[in-house]
């Protein structure tokens, strides 16, 4: 299919097994209350009030809101490099800064990437133990979603953030998916993020707004980000209609997340014992699951696009593996999952892993 055919393909249908659905435009505007209060450059409005908010749910004393994750990581781990005046960002393999942001961190940050651990399970303190120096800071991802949304024991967190304190750095947390790590922990937002110096979250991710996302930490070094995000491009005339999608979406889905975890277990118990279908990881330990599928690219999307025409988006290509006769699908569960019967997801996901 053409991009146009499967953007109408998308749209047309009326259930979704992954998220909160297709999004459409309407439905992200709705977000947006008609009453928000605008932000200049940044500054007062709704983008103050979701700092404020965010904070708050954080258990930090500041927060300041930015138009991109990969803006808002550089962003503070250049402000922790320059506190330090060390260079080495300390973080697992496959994590988000190392894998998918075209070397940004050395091309326009000066930083350098120091991989530990095993790429293929998630980090842990022992890890650390590989490394000598004294790095800029260390990044720690809660959960590893390349890994399916994984989770080390809550007292592993706590010791690979105290052994930055130990080493003279700081510990910082991609919590790109926060809300669903919480949800894991069975902890609030708050106690997840107490371990770190400063935290990352998403907004268009888990809880479904338009794009935006926040750093949270010590005023001093939230004001520095701030100052950051002007000298970035991203400190637009006005930031409000994210803000408040962010607002709306995290007053209204963060309570859900518990629920999504459950529903994630449920889709699990649902499909693994189907042919040719594999959980990743089993059981899910968050409101995400990755499934391995033993079928080649074109049958699945054949399939996919079969059940889109029934009215049931699933996924528009899957992602390849070392296996060509296996591929991988991600699995965020959302509004739409819950919304979709167990046996409407067990029999889609049949038909995928069986479309050779």
């Amino acid at each position: 299919m053409s991009d146009p055919d499967l953007d109408a393909l998308r749209l047309a249908c009326d259930r979704a097994l992954t998220g909160h659905g297709p999004q459409r435009a309407a439905d992200l505007l709705a977000t947006i209350p008609p009453d928000t209060r605008l932000d200049r450059y940044g500054a007062g409005g709704v983008v103050a009030e979701l700092e404020a908010e965010v904070a708050q749910v954080l258990g930090k004393p500041a927060a300041v809101y930015l138009p991109s994750g990969t803006m808002a990581q550089q962003a503070v781990l250049r402000v922790h490099a320059g506190r330090s005046r060390r260079q080495t960002v300390v973080g697992h393999p496959e994590c988000h800064l190392f894998r998918h942001e075209g070397g940004a961190l050395a091309r326009l940050q000066g930083l350098v990437e120091r991989p530990v651990g095993d790429r293929h399970r998630m980090l842990l303190r022992a890890d650390l133990d590989d490394v000598a120096e004294t790095p800029a800071a260390l990044v720690v991802e809660l959960p590893q979603r390349d890994l399916g949304g994984p989770l080390p024991s809550w007292d592993d967190v706590v010791e690979q953030a105290a052994w930055a304190h130990d080493h003279g750095t700081v510990a910082h947390l991609d919590g790109a998916r926060l809300w669903e790590a919480a949800a894991g922990f069975e902890l609030p937002p708050s106690d997840v993020a107490a371990p770190f110096d400063t935290v990352y979250v998403s907004f268009y991710k888990g809880i479904g707004a338009l794009a935006g996302c926040a750093v949270a930490g010590p005023a001093d070094v939230v004001a520095e980000v701030r100052e950051w995000r002007g000298r970035m491009g991203g400190t637009l005339f006005g930031l409000w209609p994210g803000a408040a999608s962010a607002l709306t979406c995290l007053r209204r889905r963060l309570p859900l997340f518990p629920a999504y975890l459950e529903r994630a277990r449920e889709v699990a118990d649902a499909v693994r014992d189907l042919p040719g279908v594999r959980v990743v990881p089993d059981p899910p330990e968050t409101p995400m699951l990755h499934l391995l599928l033993s079928t080649t690219p074109e049958a699945f999307r054949a399939a996919a696009r079969a059940l889109a025409e029934e009215g049931l988006w699933t996924w528009a290509q899957p992602g390849v593996t070392g296996d060509p006769t296996v591929v991988r699908v991600e699995l965020p569960v959302g509004d739409a999952t819950l919304a979709l019967s167990l046996e409407e997801a067990r029999t889609a996901v049949a038909r995928l892993a069986a479309a050779v």
